[in-house]
């Protein structure tokens, strides 16, 4: 047996919440950690080689490899329906714990969740990768349960004095939970444990990273902000002139790309949305790779463009944070499928596609700098073993959720960020 079998194996003897001994078992959980690595693209001869077994004896447990995503969705959601149950009953039992003990223990089992079911939850970011109707609901169901469990979470520390009196709860709660879900995306945890991980990220959103809490006043007249926002009118129009036929491909791909993911896109997709023949893509913008990665090029230069004006401004490192997670909200609303295609990236699939956005590595590094600098200044407070750890989830958190945004606008927007991540949402 190959160690890329054994490892598998392995795996599903240590599962937790599904485990049931059966063979359709040790299928699914192989089937998640193989789809958790290599995406979509993932054969039933690959699955088959994680579990030991042959392909042909796969088909006495799952009709086709559609009907393992189905039920891996089913368990995701189940998951994260029983992390929720168990939330809402500790908060009917007596316990001496604090409300930020309480809110930071659920997030972890939230993350813990993610974790064990990140091939579902990739697949919960675009739309249903095919035409079964099951399936696409299943990808876009909503946690209505987590959220609502968070959401009493939050009211008991509001109730308790912990949280602010002005806070909207229902959108913190969203926040919170989608943060810790994103815990299952290997670039944000890196090497650290998911407990550690959700730890930290609770803490920046609960209690914030400065010190000295900026008015938004201060904060909307520094200099780093004014130099994204003047980046920000610079950026033009998506161009969708249909006389250009380049452009209108690459306008076509980049919508099917944001909207049913890059692996579940065709070239035949991307024809039959540009209204053209396939053959004519080609010939237009190559392979599927070189059109992901131009499309992607322009969008790592516009939002790079705003990173190297803050950070060159005359301002706090504080200011500079701020003004950061502006040029994020504002790109989020202009360019929604690009925010979709890079957070598809981050997740690392397609493993073998190299970076197509700005690049994380030198961003985390110029954020570790940045942290540095502000603790050392004694411009931001937070107890964080590691800096690298830090900096990945604070970049993570200053990217405001799509659904959230549009709930709220981009002004809005600002501030929840503001009122997480820098000044916190604890009564000081």
């Amino acid at each position: 047996m190959t160690a890329k079998r054994t490892g598998a194996t392995a795996r599903a003897r240590d599962a937790e919440p599904h485990e049931d001994g059966t063979r359709r078992t040790e299928i699914l959980i192989a089937a998640e950690s193989v789809l958790a690595t290599s995406g979509l693209r993932t054969s039933l001869q690959e699955i088959a080689d994680a579990c030991g077994i042959l392909p042909g004896s796969l088909y006495h447990h799952f009709e086709s490899k559609e009907a393992i995503l189905v039920e891996l969705m089913r368990r995701y959601h189940a998951d994260l329906d029983r992390v929720a149950d168990a939330a809402v009953e500790g908060l009917d039992r007596p316990d001496a714990r604090s409300a930020s003990d309480k809110i930071v223990e659920f997030g972890s089992a939230i993350a813990e969740c993610a974790v064990r079911n990140r091939a579902a939850l990739q697949m919960s970011f675009f739309e249903g990768p095919s035409a079964n109707p099951e399936l696409t609901a299943l990808t876009q169901r909503r946690p209505d349960k987590l959220n609502d469990a968070m959401l009493q979470t939050l009211r008991a520390g509001k109730w308790s004095g912990y949280i602010r009196s002005d806070v909207d709860l229902p959108v913190l709660a969203d926040r919170i939970c989608q943060s810790m879900l994103h815990v299952g995306l290997d670039v944000i945890r890196h090497n650290a444990t998911s407990g550690r991980v959700a730890s930290l990220l609770c803490r920046i959103l609960l209690e914030g990273i400065a010190s000295v809490p900026a008015s938004d006043a201060d904060l909307d007249g520094s200099a780093a902000f004014a130099a994204v926002s003047g980046v920000i009118d610079s950026w033009p129009e998506v161009d969708v002139d249909a006389s250009d036929k380049a452009r209108h491909v690459r306008a076509a791909a980049r919508t099917v790309f944001g909207r049913r993911g890059y692996e579940a896109t065709t070239a035949r997709d991307i024809a039959a949305a540009a209204g053209m023949a396939t053959g004519t893509v080609y010939r237009l913008i190559g392979s599927k790779d070189e059109l992901l990665v131009s499309i992607m090029r322009e969008f790592g230069e516009k939002v790079g463009a705003g990173w190297e004006v803050a950070l060159r401004s005359d301002s706090t490192v504080i200011e500079k944070l701020d003004a950061l997670s502006w040029i994020n909200v504002m790109a989020l609303e202009r360019f929604p499928d690009e925010f979709r295609i890079q957070l598809a990236w981050m997740r690392q699939s397609p493993p073998d596609t190299p970076n197509p956005g700005w690049s994380f590595t030198a961003r985390v590094r110029q954020m570790k700098s940045m942290l540095t600098a502000g603790i050392r200044s004694g411009d931001i407070t937070v107890d964080s073993r590691s800096t690298e750890m830090l900096a990945r989830c604070f970049i993570g958190v200053q990217w405001i959720p799509e659904n959230i945004l549009r709930q709220v606008g981009t002004r809005r927007a600002l501030q929840l960020a503001r009122d997480t991540s820098l000044r916190g949402v604890v009564a000081r």
